[in-house]
């Protein structure tokens, strides 16, 4: 759309931070309508911190960041000492949307509603399985294991129950013979990264939006959107 400002997102992050380098990359490319004004860590040393470091030096940029892992005695954060921090950065940076991509801890709802009604923005993740199914952890071992034909990944809405949240797109793929689950977790991290860019991308140009807390999907798709990405 003509004269409409960037989507503001702020991603949380605990690790390597790969999908977080896919939204960098198209940022940076204008594939994207985004502007990423801040990522926030509860891990010092995540690689995720050191990609927006490279990205501000190299590209000029001016990408925010918080580490909130261990307060100024050393101590480190707990649940709720982290989520009232977080909510509190998020605050200072008024993003539109905010993104969790390979967040590794589970959120309460002190921080979900703070999202949610406070700040009044919608909350995405990422999650590796076609949800409802496989919750939670070890999803691709746990789909070899029950003799699955198809995998994939889920873009949803984060709710207080885990990986529950009203699901806006999945990316499938079928499992191939004698695959193990490294492999099948790298293929499904090639899904990740068209995946979530394109529920981003819905968000920035305003096909779905977030009224008083209500996810309105204007773009007259179905949803979710269950698309076949190799």
């Amino acid at each position: 759309m003509p004269n409409q400002q960037p989507l503001k997102i702020a991603v949380l992050v605990s690790g390597n931070g790969s999908n977080l380098q896919v939204l960098i990359d198209q940022m940076l490319a204008d594939a994207l309508p985004i502007k990423l004004v801040g990522v926030i860590s509860n891990k010092a040393d995540a690689y995720a911190l050191e990609r927006v470091r490279l990205t501000n030096a190299q590209h000029h940029s001016a990408i925010q960041t918080a580490i909130i892992d261990r307060d100024n005695n050393g101590k480190k954060y707990s649940r709720v000492g982290f989520e009232q921090r977080a909510l509190a950065v998020l605050g200072e940076w008024q993003p539109d949307l905010v993104v969790l991509a390979g967040f590794m801890r589970i959120l309460t709802p002190l921080f979900i509603d703070g999202v949610s009604q406070t700040l009044n923005v919608p909350m995405i993740n990422l999650h590796p399985s076609l949800l409802p199914a496989y919750k939670g952890v070890n999803t691709h071992q746990r789909v070899l294991q029950t003799g699955e034909r198809f995998h994939g990944c889920s873009v949803h809405m984060v709710t207080s129950e885990l990986d529950a949240g009203r699901v806006i797109a999945q990316a499938v793929t079928a499992i191939t013979p004698h695959e193990n689950a490294e492999q099948l977790q790298q293929r499904v991290h090639g899904l990740e990264y068209q995946l979530l860019p394109l529920v981003v991308n819905l968000f920035a140009r305003r096909l779905v939006v977030w009224q008083s807390g209500t996810l309105i999907n204007q773009s007259g798709l179905p949803m979710p959107l269950r698309l076949w990405l190799d």
